[in-house]
């Protein structure tokens, strides 16, 4: 029996999704051509970026559809600098959140070594949510050196949701993009009554399929390119578009919107009660995760004594799939970098799982996972002791 705990990282394409996709397949045409099969895939594609539109609360000339949300994030962070640096050279200053997926982080860093921008990160308040009196003294200290703020919708590791209006109010003029792919589908997200200036969003978190996913970018705006070619999307983004993953993603974006309340209900549910459980099952555990307001399924925690690589394969080995609150780079294993900014210990970072929570998971499966995690934690803890670790 595989259970499969793991749908912050990538949600199981939905019924609506796959019948979206498998029809369009089958059509042949390039959205690009003039000719009468050209014009059929546009008006599908164009049909989907309308119905996405509405779920988003956007104006259809606003999506900028793109290969994923790397891409998008990366077209909205190299985007923005290049823009700001263009009108105004001492413009070099990119403000994200300390604990930004590193979709962001990376590009930003990027710019750092190779562009002269300089990062300044908003820390992190114990309770999860960046720190909002800080970006109050940064933008009334620095704001006209500020080139974008991007702060995520939701934190993908703890599950909390960020202030991003007050974080629009705060910033005035300058430019705010979120990265809203954890969120869109799961709980309350409209862009334009966010007022952000862009936003990313993904088809594979919300049951649609991998490989498409968008930049929601005001109308009347532009952003240098970092693709070149037919200029398909706005003269922003080029490429031939995915006309069956865009129609699939607008078709699992529907039905995710549709079922969204229902969803984070029971999604919420699973999640209280298997904390509840595991409490009882692992007594000296940490929950990092928050409460409210969050994401409905996502759970941190700290297992002490424990190293998270071994708790993971163990949880494989019992068809078990969860992820790491640690990162991974090129193969070097390091602590969390959202934990950290939490201010937690690397130590007990290196100890920490997130278990995602999805639609699709049962009580049952609940149950089967709280049954083998007290021998799971156990013999994790006797390989940290033999190894030497402890």
């Amino acid at each position: 029996m595989t259970i499969y705990l793991d749908h912050a990282a990538t949600a199981p394409i939905n019924d609506a999704a796959i019948s979206a996709l498998t029809e369009q397949v089958k059509k042949l045409g390039n959205a690009s051509s003039v000719h009468n099969q050209g014009r059929a895939i546009r008006k599908d594609v164009e049909d989907a970026r309308h119905l996405l539109s509405e779920l988003v609360g956007c104006n259809p000339s606003e999506i900028i559809f793109t290969g994923s949300g790397t891409e998008a994030n990366n077209l909205a962070i190299k985007g923005f600098y290049w823009n700001a640096i263009a009108s105004n050279p001492k413009r070099k200053v990119i403000v994200t959140s300390a604990f930004e997926h590193h979709a962001i982080l990376d590009p930003v860093e990027w710019l750092v070594e190779h562009e002269a921008a300089e990062q300044i990160l908003i820390p992190i308040t114990k309770v999860g949510v960046i720190d909002l009196d800080f970006l109050k003294d940064l933008i009334a200290n620095r704001g006209a050196e500020i080139a974008l703020i991007s702060v995520m919708h939701s934190n993908n590791e703890l599950g909390s949701l960020q202030p991003i209006a007050e974080v629009v109010k705060i910033a005035g003029d300058i430019p705010v993009h979120t990265d809203a792919v954890q969120s869109f589908g799961k709980v309350d997200f409209d862009f334009k009554q966010l007022g952000t200036t862009a936003a990313t969003i993904s088809a594979h978190k919300v049951g649609g399929p991998l490989g498409v996913a968008a930049l929601i970018l005001q109308r009347g705006l532009d952003l240098t390119p970092i693709l070149h070619g037919g200029g398909q999307e706005r003269e922003i983004r080029s490429g031939t578009l995915n006309a069956p993953a865009i129609v699939s993603f607008a078709a699992a974006a529907k039905s995710a919107i549709e079922n969204r309340v229902a969803n984070f209900k029971k999604v919420r549910e699973l999640r209280d009660y298997f904390i509840s459980q595991l409490k009882i099952a692992i007594p000296d555990l940490v929950i990092n995760s928050v409460s409210d307001p969050a994401l409905p399924g996502i759970v941190n925690a700290t297992f002490p004594g424990t190293e998270s690589d071994a708790l993971l394969l163990l949880l494989d080995s019992e068809g078990i799939s969860a992820s790491a609150g640690s990162a991974c780079s090129a193969g070097v294993p390091r602590p969390s970098h959202v934990l950290l900014a939490l201010g937690i210990s690397e130590a007990d970072a290196d100890a920490s799982l997130r278990i995602s929570i999805g639609s699709t998971n049962t009580k049952e499966e609940i149950d089967q996972v709280i049954k083998v995690f007290p021998s799971v934690v156990e013999r994790a803890r006797s390989a940290f002791v033999v190894n030497g670790l402890n």
